[in-house]
């Protein structure tokens, strides 16, 4: 009995942290990642949930190594030189929200209310929160060298609003092709950084540290007693959590029969696009008072080992994917786009459906 009390004392605790955060929220991008590792690590794969309140203009576009960049932060933006290629799901063509480069690192940026960057200081390099989630993707080539880099805090994020004239306050959640992990947030102006391969989940409100409490309580629960089933991030979180775990990590018999080609990898493909579609929210749908809690519009699926990014729209028919060897990424090649908007349909591969365009300007951190 005293065990029931705790356990109960517990749960409304952290409830009552969710629901301030909940209160708290303006409308927002309320998203959800996922990181599979098969059983003999041979299969590593990130998919990622866009939950948005509205159609966000998002595009496709291949980004080749050796370009130019900057923190759209004028004189004070940190700059860079691209070392590695990249294939990228933009916002509103303002900002990388997902993407994957050449060396299998995927970066996908989600909505944190309880962000908070600190003031920015003038003599310290800036960085606009749309190019955060590109600079990575540019620069590195697993999660260690990333965190290794970033942890000494080299720049400072400026964090503007979006052009619906919504708060960009973001988290970052990076992988690798090891099945590495990493998540980033700034709380209370300084850097947090949860590295390892455990942090395989990420929702958003409230901070990562409650995000794991929460999830600890449901797990004690056990998933197949009963799970939480609202839309909330937390609930998500646990939600997620759960079934990455019991999806399964090596070739299953009763279904291989109907995966393409007959492999492990397609099948764990298809495993992780039914994990992502259990936690989206329908399209649609919206909570009166709420509307930090949005619909989700799009699903991508990182195959981290096959250089491969599939897309799931929610308002077209078909899940089509990009094989990033079919794309020229080396120094001096075309940037090129693949348009999605108007409610065009793309199937399979779509590598040779992209088109050389001039690549958009990131979200100015003055802004």
């Amino acid at each position: 009995m005293i065990q029931h009390i705790k356990k109960f004392k517990l749960f409304s605790s952290l409830m009552g942290l969710l629901l301030v955060a909940a209160i708290s929220c303006e409308p927002v991008l309320a998203c959800t990642r996922t990181l599979y590792v098969s059983a003999d690590g041979n299969v590593v794969i990130t998919g990622r949930n866009m939950d948005w309140k509205e159609d966000m203009g998002t595009n496709l576009w291949a980004f080749p190594a050796g370009m130019k960049k900057d923190g759209a932060a004028g004189s004070q933006s940190v700059r860079w030189v691209s070392k590695y290629g990249s294939i990228i799901a933009a916002g509103y063509d303002v900002g990388t929200a997902d993407g994957m480069n050449e060396k299998g690192l995927v970066t996908s940026i989600l909505y944190l209310a309880e962000s908070d960057y600190g003031a920015i200081d003038p003599q310290k390099p800036v960085m606009s929160i749309a190019t955060w989630a590109q600079y990575v993707l540019d620069n590195f080539a697993n999660v260690a060298e990333t965190v290794e880099a970033l942890k000494s805090e080299p720049f400072q994020i400026a964090a503007p609003k979006l052009p619906n004239g919504a708060a960009s306050t973001m988290h970052l959640a990076i992988s690798d092709a090891s099945g590495d992990s990493a998540i980033f947030e700034y709380i209370k102006g300084k850097l947090i950084i949860h590295h390892g391969k455990d942090y395989a989940v990420m929702t958003n409100s409230p901070s990562y540290d409650q995000q794991l409490a929460l999830n600890a309580y449901w797990k004690e629960i056990g998933g197949l007693v009963f799970l939480p089933g609202t839309n909330r991030a937390a609930d998500r979180f646990a939600r997620a959590s759960f079934l990455l775990e019991a999806i399964p990590k090596a070739l299953d018999k009763n279904y291989i029969a109907g995966v393409p080609g007959k492999t492990f990898n397609n099948q764990a493909v298809a495993s992780m696009l039914s994990l992502q579609r259990a936690v989206s929210v329908p399209l649609g749908i919206t909570t009166p008072g709420q509307p930090n809690i949005s619909s989700t519009i799009w699903r991508s699926i990182a195959d981290q080992k096959n250089l491969t990014y599939y897309f799931d729209s929610a308002t077209t028919p078909n899940t089509f994917w990009v094989s990033m060897d079919r794309l020229d990424l080396k120094p001096g090649a075309p940037v090129k786009k693949l348009t999605l908007q108007g409610g065009v349909i793309f199937a399979g591969e779509v590598s040779g459906l992209f088109m050389e365009a001039k690549p958009f300007a990131f979200l100015p951190a003055g802004q």
